[in-house]
């Protein structure tokens, strides 16, 4: 954020380059400035994906955790001042991570409490309309919560967090294709549950 409380654009790759040499070389100052620069990104995504405000922070500090760990393998991959550098996008780094680390927790807690939502197709069209409306909507919040955890990850992604298909594809290691059709499955969700409280009103 800037010092009029702009909010700061997006740092260029070369510079996540930088960032990350300097976590490879152990400087706990650029863990910090990474923290400061995603923190608010990935406690978004986290929270939709788990609904749980203590669970989400579990899950951003565990992805920095991992962020240090990985730091002198990434920096590696992605020399600062080189072509490669220009390859590394922190912001979706992270978000793969956090996408990946919330599945696992979504998908653990069901295990121990038994629960098992399918995936399945379905091939209604839907309102995009509805979902960018009610964004911020506690009945859509709840909808969303509802779906299977990929097509959860799907929308989080594409319509909270706003990512070009393509950046949410990479975010969840998904082709774009396959990306795509996740995500109709996860709208034709929502439009049937958005479908279906209108009918019990």
């Amino acid at each position: 954020m800037t010092a009029s409380g702009e909010i700061s654009p997006p740092a260029p790759a070369a510079d996540d380059a930088a960032l990350v040499a300097r976590m490879a070389a152990r400087d706990p100052a650029a863990l910090r400035e990474a923290i400061a620069r995603h923190a608010g990104a990935l406690g978004r995504i986290a929270f939709r994906m788990t609904g749980d405000a203590h669970e989400a922070e579990d899950i951003v500090q565990e992805a920095c955790l991992r962020l240090w760990d990985h730091a002198p393998r990434l920096a590696a991959r992605h020399p600062a001042g080189t072509s490669a550098a220009a390859a590394l996008r922190l912001s979706g780094w992270l978000a793969r991570v956090v996408t990946n680390l919330a599945i696992d927790r979504l998908r653990l807690a069901r295990r121990i409490s038994g629960e098992d939502v399918p995936d399945h197709a379905d091939d209604a069209p839907l309102a995009d309309a509805r979902i960018e409306a009610d964004q911020c909507g506690a009945s859509t919040r709840a909808l969303v919560l509802a779906l299977p955890d990929r097509q959860r990850a799907a929308i989080v992604l594409t319509y909270y967090e706003e990512l070009p298909n393509a950046e949410a594809a990479a975010a969840m290691e998904m082709n774009i294709k396959a990306f795509e059709s996740l995500l109709h499955r996860a709208r034709a969700g929502l439009r049937q549950a958005f479908a279906g409280q209108g009918d019990a009103q």
